[in-house]
């Protein structure tokens, strides 16, 4: 990769600044803040000697104050904010910063000396703390045009899908929506169950509470 690419790709940090990066933007999304992005992972040591020499040996403005930055150890990302706020909206990166402190993110803006706000790193033993987690898919913009997203699967759902009843063939199916349309002719159950089995919404479960209901209450109008 040439020294003057930058690179954005999560992956390339190492597992543990991964699992904090993201678990810092799942809790930037919670508290509103959505359109801040990715701007540098991974920076090889010769990048980083580049970076250093401008504005030292090579024009331009200073960008960085060392040659050993944690970029080089995968364990640092750099952040930009969105529209419509400007790239490093002073208001945003300080919002950011108190969230990074709560997760023993380190943040630039904490340093006494040579302060870099979009700067985010951490130790190679970091451990998510206490009462947090990450709640379902983190979505890490590495561009302006993208918001933050944070997408949780239904559990609920899920547990009732994987319970949706499947008969073992169509004769099977047939059958049994034969018993529940006669069973609702016959006044025994309502006919929004048949509606269920034929929409592909009946449950096992539902099915087999049916079935005992049906059959209990032919034999109680049947001993009448």
């Amino acid at each position: 990769m040439s020294v003057t690419t930058t690179c954005r790709d999560l992956a390339e940090l190492t597992a543990a600044a991964q699992t904090a990066c993201r678990l810092l933007f799942q809790e930037c999304f919670k508290a509103g803040i959505i359109n801040i992005f990715i701007t540098e992972t991974y920076r090889s040591p010769e990048r980083q000697k580049y970076l250093y020499a401008q504005g030292r040996t090579r024009p331009g403005k200073v960008v960085t104050w060392t040659l050993n930055s944690n970029h080089a150890s995968r364990l640092a990302w750099d952040i930009a904010v969105g529209p419509p706020h400007v790239l490093y909206d002073l208001a945003t990166l300080n919002k950011v910063g108190a969230i990074a402190r709560k997760l023993g993110i380190t943040w630039g803006g904490d340093w006494p000396k040579n302060i870099d706000r979009p700067h985010f790193e951490v130790k190679s033993n970091w451990r998510m703390p206490a009462g947090y987690k990450l709640e379902g898919q983190v979505i890490v913009p590495s561009n302006s045009k993208l918001k933050v997203q944070l997408i949780v699967e239904d559990k609920k759902e899920d547990k009732i899908m994987s319970n949706i009843w499947q008969p073992g063939s169509p004769a099977i199916r047939t059958e049994t929506e034969d018993f529940l349309a006669q069973a609702a002719k016959d006044g025994f159950i309502n006919e929004s169950h048949l509606k269920a089995l034929q929409n592909g919404e009946m449950t096992t479960d539902r099915l087999i509470g049916l079935q005992m209901t049906i059959l209990n209450r032919r034999d109680k109008t049947a001993q009448k």
